[in-house]
């Protein structure tokens, strides 16, 4: 498992700038992740919706990925890097599929599934709509992919180690 690093920003960069590009080609240019042919991706890929929000499904070139929008302003990959932690990233639960939110590139806002595989990535650009509402009208195909652990931690949404349980103390004999 991979740790979450300041390369896949860049590489997440690259891809709100092609989804941009191709704002009035009929296909969205997407690279594929490097597991997009993993089978648990196909099961989210048919179950992608027709529309995220008011923004039409797009046809793309690249294996597990989804685009909605014109221009492209949600933008999906199946197959990235799973995390093997939260890091520093906030990890939030839409529905029952837990999210690890990274918005240093805001407006364009990148999550990344946390305890599922194969892991999936979502961009959603801000300015064109909300990310809680376009993670919900992915969560059913997204949900298709295994859960494998939750954020049920404060480690796995802060990076800080598991507090330890307060003592109660005992009445004195």
């Amino acid at each position: 498992m991979l740790r979450l690093t300041a390369t896949p920003l860049i590489a997440t960069a690259g891809l709100i700038a092609l989804g941009a590009l191709t704002g009035c080609a009929q296909t969205v240019s997407l690279t594929a992740a490097d597991d997009a042919e993993n089978a648990g991706c196909a099961e989210v890929m048919v179950r992608l919706p027709d529309a995220v929000g008011e923004l039409p499904l797009r046809e793309t070139n690249a294996q597990g990925t989804g685009a909605w929008g014109s221009p492209a302003s949600v933008l999906l990959r199946c197959g990235v890097a799973i995390p093997d932690r939260a890091s520093t990233l906030p990890c939030v639960l839409v529905e029952d599929v837990y999210w690890l939110r990274d918005d240093a590139d805001a407006p364009n806002y990148v999550f990344t599934t946390y305890g599922r595989e194969p892991a999936t990535e979502v961009i959603v650009n801000r300015d064109a709509m909300s990310p809680g509402s376009a993670l919900y009208d992915l969560v059913d195909a997204v949900g298709a992919t295994v859960e494998t652990a939750q954020c049920t931690e404060i480690e796995d949404s802060l990076g800080a180690p598991t507090p330890t349980e307060t003592p109660v103390p005992t009445p004195a004999p």
